[in-house]
């Protein structure tokens, strides 16, 4: 029988899983599925958790409703970011996705201000995620999820189907025109409904699904980039990862006072280089102040078509009217799925 672990390295084997000759971007709305990797699931319980991680995190923990999905950052005193997730509650825990290798000083760091609050975390390595979407996702899910339950992903971002201990099917942003799905599900079950899936849907590498994250404008905090942003410089609250309602946490008076007092002077942007060596936490540059770094990349990822797209953290007032650069490869400004706010 195949073993996680080789079934990882079959879909690592996709190299994006199409040809650069393939019109990709037709494959990918056709429907698609792949084997997530890069990411862990840090599973919250306890009677006090919610309260305990509403009082750590940068949206509301307290209110998070059993069929939704939230985006949340971790932040330090000073308002940087520890840490990205995505998060969801299940019957008995609330459960963080974030960065594989930011998980355990993430843990650690939150286990450390727990003090006497009834909460626990661990990773939940028994969770496996497989990423699907396109116009034919739901037609394949059908065979596993019924027709009232994939109804509900029209309105809610999450639905269960513990009975069948097929776990949890969450709605994500789209990206390129086209929904995104993530399936959290048991090793197990995963490699069970893998075979199908990949039959019905172009199975594709995990290095697919960062790039459609990039083209969705959804920032993930990885450890060349810890500390590095405050949440509204990679656009978290424009995604809904911050809540301003919800009360004190780490680095919430800074939070508060960039999203308040004055003008935002950096942004995340969307962007394609030729280049084929860019990675996270590279300085960028521009050509109008060449002498001093204007921005970092956060997220990349390879293009099928050739070369890397990116998200960077930019000076606001260097984007237009001069050439932006990353390792002496020139870089190209390209549409975010959202708009920044008018007086930004």
């Amino acid at each position: 029988m195949t073993t996680w672990n080789q079934l990882q390295q079959q879909q690592t084997l996709h190299i994006d899983g199409l040809a650069p000759a393939v019109d990709w971007q037709a494959s990918i709305a056709s429907g698609y599925a792949c084997v997530m990797q890069g990411q862990a699931i840090l599973r919250a319980e306890g009677e006090e958790a919610a309260t305990f991680l509403h009082s750590q995190l940068s949206n509301d923990v307290v209110h998070l409703g059993s069929k939704e999905v939230r985006l949340a950052a971790y932040c330090t005193p000073k308002g940087r970011m520890l840490a990205s997730f995505t998060m969801w509650k299940t019957a008995e825990n609330i459960l963080m996705q974030m960065s594989e290798e930011l998980l355990p000083a993430t843990q650690k760091r939150l286990q450390m201000y727990a003090l006497r609050a009834k909460y626990k975390a661990s990773p939940a390595t028994e969770l496996v995620s497989l990423g699907l979407g396109g116009a034919k996702a739901l037609q394949v899910l059908a065979t596993w999820f019924d027709a009232e339950q994939l109804a509900a992903l029209a309105a809610n971002s999450k639905i269960d189907h513990q009975q069948a201990q097929l776990g949890s099917l969450l709605r994500l942003s789209d990206s390129l025109g086209n929904p995104r799905y993530q399936w959290v599900l048991s090793e197990e079950s995963a490699i069970t409904v893998w075979p199908e899936l990949a039959a019905n849907l172009h199975p594709v590498a995990s290095s697919m699904w960062e790039l459609l994250a990039i083209h969705a404008g959804i920032a993930r905090i990885v450890s060349a980039t810890v500390e590095k942003f405050v949440p509204q410089m990679i656009n978290f609250e424009l995604v809904g990862g911050v809540n301003f309602k919800k009360g004190c946490y780490p680095g919430q008076e800074i939070v508060a006072r960039s999203q308040y007092l004055g003008k935002l002077k950096r942004r995340m942007y969307l962007l394609h280089s030729e280049a084929d060596n860019l990675a996270s936490g590279m300085e960028v540059f521009s050509s109008l102040d060449p002498e001093q770094a204007c921005g970092m990349l956060v997220n990349v990822a390879r293009n099928p078509a050739g070369g890397m797209d990116c998200l960077a953290e930019l000076k606001s007032a260097l984007i237009e009217g001069g050439q932006l650069q990353v390792e002496q490869q020139n870089l190209q400004l390209l549409s975010l799925p959202y708009a920044f706010p008018t007086e930004q």
